[in-house]
């Protein structure tokens, strides 16, 4: 009997604690009822003592709306809910929440209503949605929410309220936009025209590639999409803050792609090596060097972005040796994913470093095409400026001719791998030389002018020059201010490399320029060919000519002294015209155009060319000159 009266005892307690259909209201809260159609009635409890610090657990089960304010909860047991099976509203703004549990909304298949602003909340279970199938109103306005997972966006499609106003959202997952921007939900206010409510004003929002599609959708939103504020702004980066989203231009994100357009480079022994690896990407990728064979770098990196907003990374190898040798690592990351390119480097001990079947020295040949000699001639460009970097004292000495020996560098197939970027006072606008240009030239000087536009009256520039494929540079020091000089003493037919800038300082690949004095060598001899040309053409033409004129004179002679013709024979062959206007011979006055015997016109031949002209019988007055 005893044991029985324990039993008896024990399930009456344990019923005590459950929530009973129709029972009394928790203690600290208080109950109300509305009545509902049919002439239901629906339940509300109100729970706002503020020191409450745990949600209650005997809440009557018909409970229809539950609101509890203002407290000091700040956990809510997992199966605090679990039996409030008709529970539509769940209002708990402005309490202590600092975190709930996935399992916190777990039987509340008739939820509609969900308000958790004015926490603490730093997460939210958006899992736990997936068992509230009717829920439409989402309220997390005024939390510490810091970001949404990807996944969310699987739970909200029926949800037509969503206010994440006033957290410390940066951005928001690009599946969550795509949702919103497809969806066709009901609305879940009445009247609202159909329109999905979102609120998310307030936040410190990244502008970035990140919310591209953010503020694609904000900029061209759906019809069916309102927004509680919709004038977003930008909380960073600095240049961006307080910008609205209509007025930024995002790029998408990319993953990042590496640029080497060079896989091996060969190098002689003690010279010093570039490597240049280039990457692009949204945003912009980290780029970072490695051997390997995991050894340690033996070099320094620069990095640097060029104008078109790629990024490169510059690993410079002072002195290698053949521990240097092997294969170097470029990688670019950036939060999207990481790429690798590998650059093989060799060292040997022979002064040609490029194929047995090229040049040896170096030098052009000629016989490239166009876009051939011209990345020749940028490679060699690329090696003088590398070259004249290693040489610390380029700027000392004076006068004119000194002499600057560049060592060996790597012979990259691509120059845009060796080129080193300038030292920043080189940078400075002042210092810049641009334009550089030959503007008169003979086959051994050239006059160079350039650009200086921010220079002062006291820069002194220096002018570097070499032959094209040698290491021996000279250098002439230019008087102050002036921005053009002549260098005398060239070889004819020969190609040189020459260099103008502040004197220093390093000059750039865009300060140097290449030309050739055999252009005006070959100028001049053009002209002499052109000449010789003409005078030979008229030889050719002239010479049988007259031969022909002469050798018909000479056998009309012949045929005089041997056979006697008759008078009318002898008469003239060959009209001739007076040009000069003297005394004519008689019988022939008035007349400019006339016949002549065999021996007069015989005598007009020889007055110019006739070698039989001593033997030219004179005739009365004046003879006059004539032209065939």
């Amino acid at each position: 009997l005893a044991m029985w009266i324990a039993v008896a005892l024990l399930c009456c307690s344990a019923l005590a604690g459950l929530p009973r259909a129709g029972g009394s209201c928790p203690s600290q809260c208080s109950c109300s009822f509305h009545s509902l159609s049919e002439g239901t009635k629906a339940r509300t409890v109100l729970c706002n003592d503020p020191e409450m610090t745990l949600p209650p657990v005997n809440i009557p089960v018909d409970t229809t709306k539950l609101r509890i304010e203002k407290t000091a909860i700040r956990r809510v047991p997992g199966e605090a809910f679990h039996l409030l099976h008709n529970l539509e509203y769940l209002w708990m703004p402005y309490n202590s929440l600092a975190s709930l549990s996935g399992i916190t909304f777990k039987g509340l298949r008739r939820l509609q209503e969900l308000r958790l602003d004015g926490n603490n909340l730093i997460s939210f279970p958006w899992e736990s949605l997936a068992g509230t199938p009717q829920l439409r109103l989402l309220d997390l306005h005024n939390n510490e929410l810091t970001s949404i997972p990807p996944d969310a966006a699987r739970y909200v499609k029926n949800i037509t309220y969503l206010d994440l106003s006033s957290n410390k959202l940066m951005t928001l997952p690009q599946a969550l936009i795509a949702t919103w921007a497809n969806l066709q939900a009901v609305p879940y206010f009445p009247n609202d025209n159909s329109k999905i409510i979102l609120g998310l004003q307030d936040n410190p929002w990244v502008c970035d590639c990140s919310l591209y599609e953010m503020v694609h959708f904000l900029n061209f939103q759906s019809p069916n999409i309102a927004f509680i504020e919709p004038r977003l702004k930008c909380f960073t980066p600095r240049s961006l803050a307080g910008v609205f989203f209509s007025q930024v231009e995002l790029r998408k994100c990319q993953s990042p792609v590496v640029h080497t357009s060079v896989a091996k480079v060969k190098t002689i022994l003690g010279s010093t090596v570039l490597l240049r690896c280039g990457t692009t990407g949204v945003p912009i990728p980290e780029l970072s060097w490695r051997r390997a064979d995991g050894a340690q770098l033996n070099g320094t990196v620069h990095q640097e972005i060029s104008s078109d907003g790629m990024s490169w990374s510059i690993l410079g190898l002072p002195v290698v040796s053949y521990l240097d040798s092997g294969e170097y690592i470029c990688k670019a990351k950036n939060f999207l994913g990481a790429t690798e390119a590998f650059i093989s480097l060799i060292i040997t001990d022979s002064e040609s470093t490029d194929d047995p079947n090229s040049n040896g020295k170096g030098t052009w040949n000629g016989k490239a095409s166009g876009m051939e000699a011209a990345a020749y001639n940028d490679k060699l460009v690329a090696r003088y400026v590398i070259s004249a970097s290693t040489v610390p004292t380029l700027g000392a000495g004076a006068g004119t001719g000194d002499s600057l020996l560049l060592p060996d560098v790597a012979q990259d197939s691509n120059p845009q791998n060796l080129l080193v970027s300038p030292t920043t006072s080189q940078q400075e606008p002042e210092r810049m030389v641009r334009s550089v240009r030959v503007i008169g030239d003979t086959d051994q000087s050239i006059t160079l002018a350039w650009k200086a536009p921010m220079a002062k009256n006291t820069t002194v520039f220096s002018v570097l020059y070499a032959v094209f494929g040698e290491r021996d540079m000279r250098r002439i020091n230019v008087e102050p201010g002036k921005t053009k000089v002549t260098v005398y003493g060239l070889l004819p037919k020969t190609k040189y490399i020459v260099c103008v800038c502040v004197k220093g300082l390093i000059p750039r690949k865009e300060q140097c320029i290449i030309f050739s004095t055999d252009e005006v060598f070959s100028a001049g001899g053009t002209q002499k060919l052109i000449n010789v040309v003409v005078i030979s053409v008229a030889c050719v033409i002239a010479v049988p000519l007259t031969l022909v004129v002469c050798c018909g004179a000479l056998k009309r002679r012949c045929k005089k002294c041997f056979v006697r013709k008759p008078k009318e024979i002898q008469e003239s062959y060959v009209t001739f015209e007076s040009l000069s206007p003297g005394a004519k011979a008689k019988g022939v006055e008035g007349e400019y155009l006339t016949r002549h015997t065999p021996d007069e016109s015989n005598r007009l031949l020889s007055a110019r060319s006739s070698v039989d002209s001593e033997a030219i019988p004179k005739i009365e007055g004046q003879p006059n000159e004539y032209f065939c």
